[in-house]
């Protein structure tokens, strides 16, 4: 009795397991969707970093603090839907924002501030932005579909900012 109970109980247990597996499990796609999402905040974030620390102008430290600010949100949004679908996600910028970080790191004053935000600024959330609305349309996972749902006006609204700097600064 008592074994066939606890074959009983096993099974069961199993049988959960698998249906929760299977809630988590999302298309390779939707996985590399959320680890593109995390790089870019990280990025921003990071680049954002550099410009508090290197910038002089108020209105590149104010875009800066809001890019800190609003990217590390919008990364532990990521981080959330990241852990319940089992993704690791990435810990440190891409190859690409380390280099731009290398080369904002050389400039100082005007030069900086000019590179910042036409690479980080406009580029990078042009660019962003884009595969935010590709993100929307293309996505299977309903969570990886909301966040970018969630991300797509802010990084809208950043572009259009930074777009502004950029014809300030010039």
């Amino acid at each position: 009795m008592h074994r066939t109970r606890l074959y009983a109980i096993l099974a069961t247990s199993f049988a959960i397991a698998n249906v929760a597996s299977a809630q988590t499990t999302i298309a390779k796609a939707d996985a590399d969707r959320l680890v593109a999402i995390a790089q870019a905040n990280i990025a921003e974030v990071a680049a954002g970093k550099i410009a508090l620390d290197k910038s002089s102008n108020a209105d590149v430290k104010a875009f800066a603090q809001m890019m800190i600010d609003d990217h590390s949100k919008g990364l532990d949004e990521t981080k959330k839907v990241a852990a319940a679908k089992n993704i690791t996600l990435p810990s440190d910028t891409d190859a690409e924002h380390k280099k731009m970080a290398d080369e904002l790191q050389k400039l100082s004053g005007a030069a900086f501030d000019k590179q910042y935000v036409s690479k980080a600024g406009v580029a990078d959330h042009t660019k962003v932005h884009a595969a935010l609305k590709k993100d929307i349309a293309n996505a299977k996972d309903a969570d990886v579909k909301a966040l970018a749902s969630k991300l797509e006006p802010t990084v809208g609204h950043h572009e259009e900012m930074a777009k502004k700097l950029n014809a300030k600064l010039q």
